[in-house]
């Protein structure tokens, strides 16, 4: 009988995170531009600057980022409370292409809802989305999160949602 793969944990964003997270954002860059806009190369160049720019912010209360994390140490998604003020923040999120369609990313939005209350305090949370991100929309609304408006993204159209804690 063989064993069921680990599921993947998410896990606060460390120093030690760096090689990874550049392996999942260079192997999923091309997948990600294609709905969201790019990084650009000097996003790779000064990628270990921003590593630790990152980490940081993060010490100082400003942003909490989270990565999702395979049994083999492999990054499989982010997860980020961004803009913390007021007691809410803005949530951001990505998964892997090789782990879309899985539900990591509903149950990666449960779990940061979740640490959102219980580890930042936080009351509320905002996302948003473009009108051709279904998938994101879908994983939205499982999490909980309404509807409140109409926003444009980069210049594309999108929808604004809020989710009280």
């Amino acid at each position: 009988m063989h064993a069921l793969p680990t599921p993947p944990e998410l896990q606060l964003l460390r120093a030690d995170h760096a090689p990874a997270l550049r392996a999942f954002e260079e192997a999923n860059r091309a997948y990600f531009a294609a709905s969201v806009p790019d990084r650009g190369d000097a996003y790779f160049r000064d990628f270990d600057t921003r590593h630790r720019a990152l980490l940081d912010e993060q010490a100082t209360g400003a942003c909490f980022f989270h990565v999702l994390v395979d049994g083999d140490g492999e990054i499989l998604g982010r997860v980020n409370l961004v803009d913390v003020a007021d007691g809410s923040a803005e949530l951001g999120y990505r998964i892997a292409e090789k782990a879309a369609g899985r539900g990591l990313a509903t149950r990666a939005v449960r779990e940061i809802r979740e640490l959102a209350v219980t580890a930042y305090g936080l009351t509320g949370l905002r996302a948003g989305t473009t009108l051709d991100n279904p998938g994101s929309r879908t994983v939205l609304a499982r999490a909980g999160f309404v509807p409140v408006g109409d926003i444009h993204l980069d210049g594309r159209p999108g929808t604004g949602y809020s989710l009280a804690l």
